[in-house]
């Protein structure tokens, strides 16, 4: 039976729930529903995978949730955390709750990990570099796709999976599981004249470039299996270019503008982390990328 809906007084101070999720370091969608799921698993293996939307968890963390979730959620939540009950999880947390104790992390050297930034204005914002180079070096190819499970990618040409990752790297990516979507922008199409004017090309290097990397992309399909061909998605998109957009395992979003009469490369870019309890710019990308995907045709 469904909780009876009560009206919440919204304040200033956040709820438990948020609270205990950050001290965990499970504020990230990504990272909440595999927590979720584990604890589904010991609860009722049939409330597996049936985690909150992250619209739904936004409400949860942000005080707008009327009442309590359905009984399932509440089971759940509650085998996450132990000794809470649901209504307590959804109360505002108007005592301090200690931090876990953990040892302290040695030292790390400038790099990715340490681009955090604290200041609570950025969000999810936890770097920004002035171009595209600078942000490769910082972030190299392999760092972002070794491990990873699932890959989007929106923008032109797309270089940095086509020309800057080894095909045997996709390949084995391809083989173990990983979910590959590039979105193109349609080498035929108007849109990439457009841009080829606006850069002052004359001699279509951003045509030929564009089509010769979808043509690396189909023949390495064309190699795999089945089951891995399936995995690589390849698009195109007619449209006036605004971003250039990855995003790897729901979690990390990478975000370059495209600026008047300015390179690719020159670029600044935005590295954006996903923590739905920081209310930040992951979801509005990711939905961008969602958008322009159902607006494309397959190659």
């Amino acid at each position: 039976m469904a909780p009876q809906p009560e009206a919440r007084i919204m304040t200033d101070q956040p709820i438990l729930l948020k609270t205990l999720l950050t001290q965990r370091h499970w504020q990230t969608y990504s990272t909440f529903c595999k927590e979720y799921d584990k604890a589904a698993k010991k609860v009722d293996p049939s409330l597996q995978g049936g985690w909150p939307s992250r619209a739904q968890l936004h409400r949860w963390l942000t005080g707008e949730l009327k009442g309590l979730p359905y009984s399932g959620h509440c089971r759940v939540l509650e085998a996450m955390f132990p000794g809470k009950s649901a209504r307590e999880l959804f109360s505002t947390n108007a005592v301090e709750v200690p931090t876990p104790r953990t040892e302290p992390e040695p030292a790390r050297s400038a790099g990715p990990e340490v681009a955090a930034c604290a200041m609570p204005q950025m969000a999810d914002v936890t770097a920004v570099f002035s171009s595209r180079s600078a942000f490769s070096s910082a972030y190299p190819p392999s760092t972002m796709f070794d491990s990873a499970k699932e890959i989007n990618a929106a923008g032109l040409s797309l270089n940095i999976i086509c020309q800057s990752y080894p095909d045997h790297q996709l390949r084995r990516l391809l083989d173990s599981g990983t979910r590959i979507r590039c979105l193109f922008l349609e080498p035929k199409g108007q849109a990439i004249r457009a841009r080829e004017v606006e850069e002052r090309y004359t001699d279509n290097i951003l045509t030929t470039l564009t089509a010769l990397n979808i043509t690396m992309l189909t023949r390495l399909r064309d190699r795999l299996d089945t089951a891995s061909a399936q995995r690589l998605e390849l698009h195109v998109y007619d449209e006036t270019i605004r971003f250039n957009l990855l995003i790897v395992d729901r979690a990390l979003c990478v975000v370059q503008p495209y600026l008047p009469q300015s390179r690719g490369v020159d670029s600044p870019t935005l590295v954006i982390k996903d923590n739905t309890a920081a209310e930040g710019l992951f979801p509005v990308f990711d939905q961008v990328f969602r958008d322009m995907w159902e607006r494309s045709k397959p190659v």
